[in-house]
C-alpha cells in the first residue's frame, strides 16, 4: 500500500512533530501557567494558528465529505453559519479574556459570580465540559482516525481500533509533559502539513483522467450540488440534486439563531474552550484580537474548499459508497504518488494529534484547576497539579478510546452538540456585558437544555438538524423564558464582588449601577465601533469564502466583485479597528 518514500516521508514527519512537543517539557512542568498557558506569552499568528490547527481533525474533511455527499456544498452551513459568533468573540471578548487573567473559562465563573452557586456551577462544567463533553470531542475524532486506517490500509475494524489506540498514547505521553507550550508549537508545524496534503490531493483527484479538471468535474455535478446557499422550502430533483433544501424555520435557526444561542466547541458564544485558552495565552489583550481574527479567517476560507474539491469528486469516482466518508479515503489511495500519499498520510495523522493534544490538555486543565484543586487539594503546590494534570491527561485518552467504541456518524455528532447547547449562548454573552446575571442564570441556562431536547426530540418526537428546526427552537425557548425567569427571581449578586471584576475586566454595556461605584463611570460606550468591526469582519471572511470558491469554478466576474468585497470590508474593518480600545494600548 505504502512505497519506502512514503514510510521515509511519515517517520520523518512523526519525529519532528514529537521532537518539538517534548523540547518544552522542562518548561512545562515549571507552574500551572507553563503547563496550561505555555507561560502566557504567545504571539498572535502561534495562537492563531493553534486555534485552527485544533479545529482541523482527522474528522474534519470527513464529516465535510459527508455534508457534501447528503446536502451538497450549502450544507457547509451547519458550520459556515457560526462565523457570526465567532467574530463576535473576536471583537467582544478576546482582550477581555486576555484581561481576565483567569487560567480556564470555568475560573472565570467565580471570578464573575460569588458564592456557593458560583462554585457549585464551576465544579460542575469542570467535569461536564472538560470529562463529559470533551470525550465526546475525542471520540469522534478517534472514528475519523479508524474510518481512515480501515480504508487506507483495507484493515479490520478492530485493529484499526488497536492502531488508534497506539496513536493517541503517543499523543498523550508526549502532550502529557510538553504541556501546551509544546501543543501549540507542534501545532502550527502539523497546520501546515495537513493544509499542505489536502492542497495536494484535491490537486492530484480533479486533475486526474477520471476527474478532467476543474471545468469538468463541474460538468459532472448536478448544478444544485454546487449552490453556495441553501434553497428555502423548495425540493431538489434528479439523482444527483442534493441542495441543501430547508424550510424557512431552519433558515432562520441557522442565519440568525444558531450563532448566539448554542453552545458548540470551538464556536462558543463570547468565546470558550480551547478558543479562550488561546486568547488567555497571547502575550497581551493586541495579540489576543489579531490571534482569533486570524483564527476566523483560516478557518472558514483557508480550510474549506480543498476537502470541498476532494468530496465532490468523490461523489463522481464512487457514487454507490454508502459512506461517504470512505470516498474521500479512497481517492488518497487511488490518486496520490509515492511520496505524496506518504505525506498526507501524515498529514491526517498531524490534524489528529493537533486535535487530541489539545483536548486532552485543555480537559485536564478543567479537572485540575477547576475541581481538584478548587474542591479537593486548595494547598496543592503547583508541582503536585502538574503531576496531576499529567495523570489526568492520560486518564482522558483511556475515557475517549471506550466513548469512541460506541459513535459511528461524526456529523450526527455536530448537530447533537448544537442541540444540546441551545439556549445557553446568550447568558454567556451577556455575562459580560449586563451586570444583573448570575450564578443562578447560568446554571439554569446550562441545564435546561439537558431536558428540554430530549422532551422535544423522545417525548414530543419533533424532528431535529439539520433538517427541522422544531427541537433547536423549542430547546432556546424554554432555556431562554428559564434563565431570564431564574435571573429575575434569584437574589442580585454582591456588588462588592461585581465592584472588584469590573474594575479588573473593564466591560462595556450595562454596568451602570456598577460603574457608579468605581471611578470609571463616564467613559463613552465603543459598542457602536465594535458592532461595525464585527459587520465588517462577517462581511470579509465570507467574501473572500465565496470569492475563493467561485474562482475555483470558474466564475470569475462573480470571484472578482467578491474579491472587491472583501477589500473593501478589510478597509472598513481596520479603519474602525484603530478607533477602538480593545487592543489594550490606550483609549481614543
Amino acid at each position: 500500500m505504502l512505497a519506502t518514500l512514503d514510510w521515509i516521508v511519515i517517520t520523518v514527519f512523526m519525529v519532528l512533530f514529537i521532537g518539538i512537543a517534548l523540547s518544552y517539557t522542562r518548561k512545562a512542568g515549571k507552574s500551572m501557567d507553563n503547563f496550561f498557558l505555555g507561560g502566557r506569552n504567545l504571539p498572535w499568528y502561534i495562537a492563531g494558528i493553534s486555534m485552527v490547527a485544533t479545529t482541523f481533525a482527522a474528522d474534519t474533511p470527513l464529516a465535510v465529505t459527508e455534508i457534501v455527499a447528503d446536502k451538497g456544498i450549502s450544507g457547509n452551513w451547519l458550520w459556515w453559519s457560526f462565523l457570526a459568533g465567532g467574530m463576535l468573540t473576536t471583537f467582544f471578548f478576546a482582550n477581555l479574556w486576555r484581561r481576565s487573567g483567569v487560567l480556564t473559562e470555568v475560573e472565570f465563573i467565580e471570578l464573575r459570580y460569588a458564592g456557593l452557586p458560583a462554585a457549585a456551577l464551576r465544579g460542575f462544567k469542570a467535569l461536564y465540559l472538560g470529562v463529559f463533553m470533551n470525550l465526546m470531542i475525542i471520540a469522534w475524532v478517534n472514528v475519523a482516525l479508524i474510518t481512515l486506517l480501515k480504508v487506507f490500509f483495507s484493515l479490520p475494524e478492530e485493529l484499526a481500533f488497536q492502531f488508534c489506540v497506539l496513536a493517541m498514547l503517543v499523543v498523550s505521553v508526549y502532550s502529557s509533559l510538553s504541556g501546551f507550550l509544546g501543543v501549540a508549537m507542534s501545532d502550527v508545524l502539523q497546520f501546515i502539513t495537513a493544509m499542505v496534503g489536502c492542497i495536494l490531493l484535491a490537486y492530484f483527484v480533479v486533475s486526474s483522467e477520471e476527474i478532467g479538471g476543474l471545468a469538468n468535474l463541474k460538468q459532472s455535478i448536478d448544478p444544485s450540488v454546487l449552490e453556495f446557499f441553501p434553497r428555502i422550502g423548495e425540493e431538489s430533483t434528479g439523482s444527483m440534486a442534493k441542495s441543501f433544501t430547508i424550510g424557512f424555520g431552519t433558515f432562520m435557526a441557522y442565519f440568525t439563531m444558531q450563532w448566539w444561542a448554542s453552545w458548540y466547541p470551538g464556536a462558543e458564544p463570547g468565546g470558550g474552550g480551547y478558543v479562550a485558552q488561546r486568547m488567555m495565552s497571547a502575550k497581551d489583550e493586541r495579540n489576543a484580537v489579531y490571534a482569533t481574527l486570524f483564527f476566523q479567517v483560516a478557518h472558514y476560507c483557508i480550510r474549506p474548499w480543498p476537502w470541498i474539491l476532494v468530496a465532490l469528486s468523490a461523489m463522481v469516482l464512487y457514487p454507490n459508497f454508502e459512506d461517504p466518508k470512505e470516498g474521500f479515503v479512497c481517492a488518497m489511495v487511488e490518486y496520490l504518488p509515492d511520496g505524496i500519499k506518504g505525506l498526507l498520510l501524515v498529514s491526517f495523522l498531524a490534524a489528529y494529534m493537533s486535535t487530541i493534544s489539545t483536548q486532552l490538555n485543555w480537559g485536564a486543565s478543567y479537572v485540575v484547576n477547576d475541581f481538584y484543586k478548587r474542591f479537593i487539594k486548595p494547598e496543592a503546590t503547583q508541582k503536585n497539579q502538574v503531576l496531576v494534570s499529567r495523570v489526568v491527561t492520560l486518564i482522558l485518552m483511556v475515557l475517549g478510546l471506550i466513548v469512541a467504541k460506541n459513535i459511528n456518524s461524526i456529523s450526527g455528532v455536530w448537530s447533537f452538540l448544537i442541540e444540546i447547547g441551545a439556549g445557553l449562548g446568550l447568558v454567556l454573552i451577556l455575562r459580560w456585558y449586563w451586570w444583573r446575571i448570575n450564578a443562578w442564570s447560568e446554571i439554569a441556562a446550562t441545564l435546561t437544555p439537558l431536558f428540554a431536547y430530549p422532551i422535544a426530540r423522545y417525548v414530543l418526537e419533533f424532528e431535529g438538524l439539520p433538517d427541522s428546526p422544531n427541537t433547536f427552537f423549542f430547546t432556546v425557548g424554554c432555556t431562554t423564558l428559564m434563565w431570564l425567569a431564574v435571573t429575575y427571581l434569584s437574589p442580585r449578586q454582591d456588588e462588592e464582588h461585581l465592584k472588584d471584576f469590573y474594575l479588573k475586566v473593564r466591560p462595556d454595556g450595562n454596568w451602570g449601577p456598577i460603574s457608579a461605584l468605581t471611578n470609571e463611570a463616564g467613559k463613552p460606550s465603543q459598542l457602536g465601533k465594535l458592532a461595525i468591526c464585527w459587520l465588517a469582519g462577517i462581511t470579509m471572511v465570507y467574501a473572500i469564502l465565496f470569492a475563493i470558491g467561485k474562482f475555483l469554478f470558474l466564475e470569475y466576474e462573480t470571484a472578482g466583485l467578491c474579491t472587491l468585497l472583501a477589500i473593501v470590508a478589510f478597509f472598513v474593518l481596520n479603519t474602525t479597528l484603530r478607533r477602538t480600545r480593545i487592543m489594550g494600548d490606550g483609549s481614543r
